[in-house]
């Protein structure tokens, strides 16, 4: 597409931008009410304890998810064997779990008297200690099986729209699988990986239900407790304004590093039979993706299931459990739509007119992620009252914060797949004589058409799990699954938490399954 001086493009995408930066705006406006003796007492009191946990818990994490994430994508995408279908699903069934809600379970099952408690006390002795997870390795633990479903899906996809021509090729010419691997198919994926990993990152960075479960100290949860147990504002908008610095910082070596390369992927290329796994091979695919799977998603299930049934039996499910799940699911979807096509102008404006101004639009756009809930929440909140204070109170307010809260899901899942776009294709059009605006409907949303689809699905995930905005933004009664969860896992209800829980896991799944759908249709 040229841009001209009269194409609205850019207005659009300031408009969707300026939107999701209220956030910083207020973080920026609170932080100048800090004077510098307050910073130089955050900066000797907090500031180097939290720089320190949040860096090694991100590279910890961002290792877990890059292992369990690459890997398993390989060997579903590259291999034939009985079950793969059921391997695809346990790989993105992990993230209908809330990292609260695992951190939770796992801390459960890992006490004396649970399952994994028990199992630990057998092998190794009545007098053995199970694993602490109130530690770094513990929370990376949680993040890391709770984010490598945005690594495996995006790489994943990567490598089913990739050219297999290209690794065979490199296969006749004497190359080994190892050597395949690292010098053809990780080069060719890397923009969808770098772009999952932002993602897992983002998500570390503003994770408010794990840190806060396992007591592990980070910004978000040192900014949650200088919000409500000291009502220091202006405080935690100080540590909000690091965070954000620290984050951008990152999003800005992230598009530095991807820019240098870029790759193509044509649109119709034959594709070749998957490989069939031999006997040897079965085992070790079995072998690892099952363990990624028990540890992810069957074991959470499970103690759902145990825990939802003994709730049963007490009578002690409710309709209001369903009135919940609907309260959930509607505000999952509205937020979810809207971010997708609030994201579109952003990153099609970045990949096809690549200048500053679209670099910074890109970054700014990434803000709401980077905050932790409780300061979106209440950037909006300010906005609303000082300028649409007709929508206090509404549902309005909530789905605001929410599209800017996870509007860089859909712009980085996207962005993914628009760059790997050929431009050919859209001039092509444009010679043909299309307009730009029939271009990007019959040309450009077609062919990135799986990315809206997993940026749809991530985004209402998401949503579905959210817990701080929804708790300081949701109207009076208006509760969801992720508040209750939270209400009765405060109070060690574990038999009215279960079933909470498993109801968020059964409302994601008509969403996974239209990812899946996707995938096999492609």
């Amino acid at each position: 597409m040229v841009f001209r001086k009269d194409n609205i493009l850019p207005y659009v995408t300031g408009v969707v931008v300026l939107l999701a930066a209220i956030p910083l705006l207020y973080v920026i406006h609170a932080s100048l009410q800090l004077s510098p003796a307050q910073w130089q007492g955050l900066w000797h009191s907090r500031l180097p304890v939290l720089l320190g946990n949040t860096l090694t818990l991100v590279v910890l994490v961002g290792l877990g998810c890059l292992l369990l994430g690459v890997s398993a994508a390989w060997l579903i995408a590259r291999r034939s064997f009985p079950g793969r279908r059921v391997a695809l699903w346990l790989m993105v069934l992990p993230l209908t779990i809330p990292t609260y809600v695992l951190a939770y379970i796992y801390t459960s099952l890992l006490e004396p008297s649970g399952w994994l408690g028990r199992l630990w006390q057998a092998i190794w002795g009545d007098g053995s200690s199970p694993p602490d997870l109130y530690n770094v390795f513990g929370v990376a633990l949680v993040l890391s099986l709770s984010g490598f479903s945005y690594v495996f899906l995006m790489s994943y996809a990567a490598m089913r729209r990739g050219n297999p021509h290209l690794e065979e090729a490199a296969r006749l010419q004497g190359a080994s699988s190892r050597e395949v691997f690292w010098r053809i198919t990780l080069p060719l994926i890397r923009p969808a990986v770098v772009a999952g990993l932002a993602v897992v990152t983002l998500h570390v960075l503003s994770d408010f239900g794990a840190v806060s479960m396992l007591r592990y100290q980070t910004f978000t949860l040192s900014i949650y407790l200088q919000m409500t147990g000291r009502f220091d504002y202006n405080g935690a908008a100080g540590l909000s304004l690091v965070l954000v610095f620290l984050a951008l910082s990152f999003l800005v070596l992230e598009r530095f590093f991807r820019s240098r390369q870029r790759y193509y992927f044509g649109n119709r290329v034959k594709r070749l039979p998957h490989r069939p796994a031999s006997r040897s091979e079965l085992f070790l695919i079995w072998g690892w993706l099952g363990l990624i799977g028990l540890l992810a998603f069957v074991l959470p299930l499970l103690w759902m299931l145990s825990w939802s049934w003994a709730a049963w039996q007490q009578q002690a499910i409710g309709m209001e459990f369903w009135g919940y799940l609907g309260n959930s699911l509607l505000v999952a979807f509205v937020a979810a739509t809207v971010a997708v096509f609030a994201a579109l102008p952003i990153g099609y404006y970045y990949n096809r007119a690549r200048s500053w101004l679209s670099a910074v639009y890109l970054q700014l756009s990434s803000i709401g992620f980077v905050l932790p809930g409780p300061v979106v929440a209440l950037g909006a909140l300010v906005f609303i009252l000082t300028q649409l204070p007709l929508l206090y109170g509404g549902l309005l307010a909530l789905l605001l914060a929410l599209v800017v809260r996870f509007l860089p899901l859909a712009v980085q899942s996207q962005e993914a797949a628009l760059q790997q776009l050929t431009p050919s294709v859209e001039s092509a059009g444009r010679l043909l004589g299309a307009s730009p605006l029939e271009n990007l409907w019959r040309v450009v949303l077609p062919l990135i058409r799986g990315g809206m689809i997993s940026a749809w699905v991530l985004v209402f995930i998401d949503v579905m799990k959210e817990l701080p905005a929804t708790l300081i933004l949701r109207p009076v009664g208006f509760d969801t699954l992720p508040v209750r969860i939270w209400i009765e896992a405060s109070e060690e209800m574990l038999e009215l938490a279960a079933p909470a829980a498993l109801l968020l896991l059964l409302g994601s799944l008509p969403a996974m399954w239209i990812i899946m759908r996707g995938e096999a249709g492609r």
